[in-house]
C-alpha cells in the first residue's frame, strides 16, 4: 500500500521523501485544484519527476481543475509535455481533459479525482470503461463501504486519510462560486464553510439536540468540518485492498507534511503487535503538525458525530489567544497577547476576526515583553507582537491568533532540487519537439473563427411549443424551456407556463403516480425526462436499477444523468439521454466526450459566465456538434450537496452569513442541501441565450416552494409582466474565475 504526500513547493517536496512518503502529488501548472497557491514552475516538477524515479518513488500531477474554453490552447501544450515527462499519474476532474489525454496523449495515465465524487461500484465501472487507472474515492466513505467497493472493482483505488474536509461533496460545491464567481471546482475557493453562521428569529425546522445547540439567532461554525485523522482506521484500508493512502495539504507547512508523512509511515509500517504502540507515537507526531482539531471522518460511521464541532472556528494551527488592543508606537501597530502557548520571534501567525470570518497571515517580525524585544516567550507570558496594518482591527468582535508554522532554522540551508539546469534544458527539448504536433491537434479542435463573430454565428435553433399540450399557452418563451420540480404532483397541478419537456426526479414518490402522469400528460409523456440524483450510495444501487426499469416499461426514454459514470445503468436500453448541470461541462471537449458517449442534450456548467457560455458553443459548433446544449436559467441550486446530517441543524430555516446572505437547508433523499433563499435568474437574457445558439433552458423550481405566490412571481418574470426585485445573475454577468 502507497502513503501519497502533497509538495506545494520544493520544501515541501523535500521533506516528504525525507520523512518517508512512497510517492508524492504536485499541482499540474495551470489547472490544479489548489490555485491559491504558486504554480510550481514546469522545470521544477520535471526536477522532482527525476529525483522521484531515481529513488525508486513515484510522483502524480493534479490536473484537477476545470477548464475553461479559452485555456484548452495552453492545456495542450501543457500535456503534450507531461507525456514526455514521464509522471505517474495525471489526477483530473474534467472531462475534456479526459478526452484529450485519451484521444491525443494516450500514454499519460489517468486517474479520477476526488471531484468527480465516486462513491459506489457503478462509477468504477464507469470511470474504468473510460480509461482510468485508478480512482480517487469520495471523502464520505465509511470504511465497510470502501471494502465493499474494493472487492468489485479491480480499478486502483485511493483515498484520503488526512487533511481538511470539505462540508460538501467536492465536485458540487457551488458555495463559494455563487457568492462571487470564484469556483471551488476551479481551484479558488475562499472557503465559505469556515464562516460564522446563524439562523434568524422564525419559527419552524427541525429542533437542534446537539449539546451545542444552537439558540435563536445566535450563531455558530456549522459547516466547518474538523480535519481528517483516520491513523487507527490503517491496517483496515490495507485489509480492504486499498491502492494509495493520501494525505491532503498542498497550501501547508514542510513541517506539517513531515510531521504527517512520519506518523503515518510508523502505522503502515507497525505489525500487528507493535501497531498500538506505533499509534501512540504518530498521534503525538499528528498533534505538533498544528492542524485543526480532528476526526475520523466517516470512516467509522456515515453520520459521525464528532465531524463539525460547531462552537470551534475550526481554523488551522495552534491557538495562541485572542488580540488585545492594536495601539500604534513610533509608526508601528503592536498588539497586546496573552499566549496560550509558546511563541518565537519568525514564527508563521494567522488572524481570525469575527463575525466577519476575514483572515490575516504574516511573520512574526517583532515580539516584545514589556519595554524589551525579546525572541521568544513561553505560555502564560504578556507580549506585545508587531502586526500589519488591517481594516477589522476597529470593527471585529474579536480577534483569534493562531501559528500556522513555525520559525524557518536559520543555521540550515535552504535546499534545491538537483539538476535544475538540466531539467530546464529537457523541457526545452519537449517544447520544441512538439511544437508543430500541438499545432496540429489545435488546428484540428479549433477551426479558425473571428472573436467578433463568435456571439453572431448561429441563430437559436428552439422548437415551438408542441401542440396536444394538456394546458393552454399563457406564455411563450424565445427558445425551448424544459421545467424541472421535485414532486409530481406539482406537474399534476397548474403550471404558470407550457414548457416543452418536463424533468422529474427519479424517487419512490413520483414512481408510484406513474399511472396518473400518464393519463395527464397523453401523449405528451414522451416529454417527461426522469432525473437520476448526482450522489447514489451503494446500497441504493439496486433500487435505482429496478426504479429504471420499472420506467422503461412503463414506456419513458427519456433520462438525465446527475452523474457521468451514470450510461453504465443504460447500456443495454435505447434511451435518449441527456446530462444535468452537476457533470460540469466547462468546454467543448468536455461537451463532445459526453455526446461521444451516447448524450444527446447536456446543460453546460451552471457557473458559466457569458463569454464561457459563448465560446463553448461556438467551438461546438464549429466542429459540427449535435449535441444539443442548455443550460439553467432559473432556480435555487444546492450551493452544499453533503452527506452529513448533524443534530445541529435547523431544516426550513433561514439561515444568515456574516454578510446577510440567507440559505435554507432542505433534508433531500439521500442528501442534505444548502440553497439560497432568493434564486438565480437568468430570465431577462432568453433573448440573449438564443443568440449566441443555446437548444434549450432550464427553469428549475426543485428546490424551491411551488405554492400559489411563487408561481404567480414566476409567471410574472416570464412574462416581465409585474414588479419584482432584480434577482442574483450567478456568474452570467460576471467572470468565472
Amino acid at each position: 500500500m502507497e502513503l501519497l504526500a502533497p509538495a506545494g513547493n520544493t520544501e515541501n517536496f523535500l521533506a516528504a521523501i525525507d520523512a518517508g512518503a512512497d510517492a508524492v502529488y504536485v499541482g499540474a501548472p495551470g489547472f490544479n485544484a489548489r490555485n491559491l497557491a504558486r504554480d510550481l514552475r514546469l522545470e521544477e516538477i520535471l526536477a522532482m519527476v527525476r529525483h522521484c524515479h531515481g529513488l525508486g518513488k513515484k510522483i502524480y500531477l493534479a490536473a484537477n481543475s476545470l477548464v475553461r474554453e479559452r485555456d484548452l490552447p495552453q492545456t495542450l501544450e501543457t500535456l503534450s509535455l507531461l507525456e514526455d515527462m514521464e509522471t505517474d499519474g495525471l489526477i483530473v476532474q474534467d472531462l475534456g481533459l479526459v478526452r484529450l489525454i485519451r484521444e491525443y496523449f494516450p500514454s499519460i495515465p489517468l486517474h479520477a479525482s476526488t471531484l468527480l465524487s465516486a462513491n459506489n461500484s457503478e462509477s468504477l465501472h464507469g470511470f474504468q470503461e473510460m480509461g482510468f487507472e485508478r480512482v480517487v474515492l469520495a471523502r464520505e466513505l465509511t470504511l465497510k463501504e470502501i471494502s465493499s467497493l474494493c472487492a468489485k472493482t479491480d480499478v486502483e483505488i485511493e483515498v484520503f486519510v488526512h487533511g481538511a474536509m470539505c462540508f460538501s461533496y467536492s465536485g458540487l460545491c457551488l458555495f463559494s462560486s455563487f457568492l462571487g464567481g470564484k469556483s471551488g471546482l476551479r481551484g479558488k475557493c475562499v472557503q465559505p464553510c469556515r464562516r460564522h453562521y446563524s439562523w434568524s428569529p422564525q419559527k419552524g425546522g427541525k429542533p437542534a439536540t446537539h449539546k451545542h445547540k444552537s439558540k435563536t439567532g445566535k450563531g455558530q461554525y456549522l459547516f466547518s468540518m474538523n480535519d481528517l485523522s483516520a491513523l487507527e482506521a490503517v491496517p483496515s484500508l490495507q485489509e480492504a485492498g486499498v491502492t494509495s493512502l493520501k494525505i491532503e495539504g498542498r497550501l501547508r507547512s514542510a513541517h506539517y507534511v513531515s510531521h504527517i508523512v512520519q506518523a503515518y509511515r510508523l502505522v503502515m509500517d507497525a505489525s500487528p503487535e507493535t501497531f498500538p504502540q506505533a499509534l501512540k507515537k504518530a498521534e503525538i507526531l499528528s498533534n505538533r503538525a498544528m492542524g485543526r482539531k480532528t476526526s475520523s471522518g466517516y470512516y467509522f460511521s456515515p453520520q459521525p458525530a464528532d465531524a463539525i464541532t460547531p462552537h470551534h472556528s475550526g481554523n488551522m494551527g495552534d491557538y495562541l489567544g485572542r488580540l488585545g488592543a492594536v495601539k500604534p508606537y513610533e509608526n508601528k501597530l503592536y498588539a497586546r497577547l496573552t499566549l496560550k502557548e509558546e511563541l518565537q520571534a519568525g514564527d508563521r501567525l494567522r488572524l481570525h476576526a469575527e463575525p466577519s470570518g476575514e483572515r490575516l497571515a504574516f511573520s512574526l517580525r517583532e515580539l516584545r515583553s514589556g519595554n524589551k524585544q525579546v525572541a521568544a516567550a513561553a505560555a502564560g507570558d504578556k507580549v506585545q507582537v508587531l502586526v500589519p496594518e488591517w481594516e477589522f482591527y476597529s470593527s471585529s468582535k474579536r480577534i483569534d491568533v493562531y501559528r500556522v508554522d513555525v520559525k524557518k532554522d536559520a543555521a540550515s540551508t535552504p535546499r534545491s532540487l538537483p539538476d535544475m539546469k538540466a531539467s530546464a534544458a529537457l523541457l526545452e527539448q519537449f517544447r520544441e519537439k512538439n511544437s508543430s504536433r500541438v499545432q496540429l491537434i489545435e488546428g484540428e479542435i479549433f477551426p479558425p473563427q473571428e472573436d467578433a463573430a463568435i456571439s453572431t454565428l448561429h441563430e437559436a435553433r428552439a422548437k415551438g411549443v408542441p401542440r396536444g399540450k394538456p394546458q393552454e399557452r399563457r406564455i411563450k418563451l424565445p427558445l425551448e424551456s424544459w421545467l424541472r420540480l421535485d414532486s409530481a404532483r406539482s406537474l399534476l397541478g397548474k403550471l404558470p407556463f407550457n414548457p416543452d419537456r418536463y424533468l422529474l426526479t427519479i424517487n419512490k414518490s413520483n414512481l408510484s403516480q406513474t399511472g396518473q402522469l400518464k393519463r395527464y400528460l397523453g401523449k405528451r409523456s414522451r416529454d417527461l425526462t426522469w432525473c437520476l440524483p448526482p450522489i447514489l450510495f451503494e446500497g441504493e444501487l439496486p433500487r435505482i436499477r429496478k426504479q429504471i426499469q420499472q420506467l422503461i416499461r412503463s414506456g419513458f426514454r427519456s433520462f438525465q444523468l446527475g452523474h457521468i459514470s451514470q450510461f453504465v445503468f443504460f447500456s443495454k436500453e435505447r434511451v435518449h439521454l441527456s446530462c444535468d448541470y452537476t457533470v460540469n461541462l466547462l468546454n467543448s471537449q468536455a461537451a463532445a466526450m459526453v455526446e461521444e458517449g451516447g448524450v444527446e442534450a447536456a446543460q453546460l456548467s451552471i457557473e458559466s459566465d457569458k463569454r464561457s457560455i459563448t465560446e463553448v458553443i461556438a467551438d461546438c459548433r464549429h466542429n459540427n456538434s449535435n449535441l444539443r446544449l442548455g443550460l439553467t436559467v432559473y432556480g435555487a441550486p444546492a450551493l452544499f450537496t453533503a452527506r452529513l446530517d448533524p443534530d445541529h441543524f435547523q431544516y426550513n430555516k433561514t439561515l444568515n452569513s456574516p454578510r446577510n446572505e440567507q440559505f435554507f437547508l432542505l433534508k433531500k433523499e439521500n442528501v442534505t442541501a444548502t440553497v439560497p433563499v432568493r434564486p438565480f435568474s437568468l430570465l431577462p437574457y432568453l433573448h440573449e441565450l438564443k443568440g449566441l445558439g443555446l437548444d434549450y433552458v432550464v427553469i428549475d423550481m426543485s428546490n424551491i416552494p411551488v405554492g400559489k405566490k411563487e408561481m404567480e412571481e414566476l409567471a410574472g418574470r416570464l412574462s416581465g409582466k409585474g414588479r419584482y426585485s432584480k434577482l442574483p445573475t450567478f456568474n452570467y454577468l460576471g467572470v468565472l474565475e
